[in-house]
């Protein structure tokens, strides 16, 4: 898709993105490991919580919508390719939902990985009888306009973090981690040390070492113990 309109009322094309063997390899994993690989960044606050149970993984599809407005979210299930997550900014509004039953229908049609608003959303009875992985910052009753301005393909703020087009969105029922695309080979490898290590542990619990020695070093270092 061309680039076409104007700045703050425009579709962008999406960037290139990373193989599907690629992306493959990060559905299963926990977000909390993969914010751990990235230093513990990258992941979107705890307001942004999951709504129908479901988990995600697919690459972002960015909405930036002003208030009380969803006509880019519309355009968005439209541009999005299947498996890929719509990820939308609302400008700060909590109470005018930009998604509910009826645009899922689109999007399950459309086999949308899954939907991220920092913002609000509706009906969830019914995207959870869909199927649809959905997560948000609130649920609301309230509706909205489709007037616009808004942005697609743009980078934008997304449960304080910031989502550039094309990333790797993966959810759980902790919460939401974004993965640079540029970086998708090097988060892989340090997660697999990551859990790696956490394997070890659980074995060194299981034969009877139950504490780590490292805690009682720190203490004495900090002068807590002798």
């Amino acid at each position: 898709m061309a680039n076409v309109g104007k700045l703050g009322f425009r579709v962008l094309p999406s960037p290139p993105r990373i193989s599907d063997e690629l992306l493959g390899r990060f559905r299963g994993l926990a977000s909390s490991n993969l914010a751990d690989a990235m230093g513990r960044f990258n992941f979107m606050d705890p307001g942004i919580r999951q709504r129908s149970g479901l988990p995600l993984c697919g690459l972002a599809v960015t909405v930036n919508c002003r208030p009380a407005d969803n006509l880019m979210v519309h355009k968005a299930l439209q541009v999005a390719e299947p498996g890929d997550i719509v990820v939308v900014a609302t400008s700060g509004n909590t109470a005018s939902s930009v998604f509910g039953e009826l645009m899922c229908h689109t999007a399950v049609a459309r086999r949308i990985g899954g939907i991220i608003v920092d913002g609000a959303i509706r009906d969830i009875d019914g995207i959870t009888r869909l199927g649809l992985p959905a997560y948000s910052r609130t649920v609301s009753p309230g509706g909205c306009d489709k007037d616009g301005p808004g942005e697609i393909n743009v980078p934008i703020s997304c449960g304080n973090t910031v989502v550039p087009p094309g990333d790797i969105i993966v959810g759980d029922g902790d919460g939401v981690t974004v993965v640079p695309s540029g970086h998708a080979e090097k988060v892989l490898r340090l997660v697999a040390e990551l859990v790696d290590r956490e394997e070890k542990r659980i074995a060194e619990i299981a034969a009877g070492k139950v504490f780590r020695a490292d805690v009682d070093e720190l203490l004495r270092k900090y002068g807590v113990i002798a």
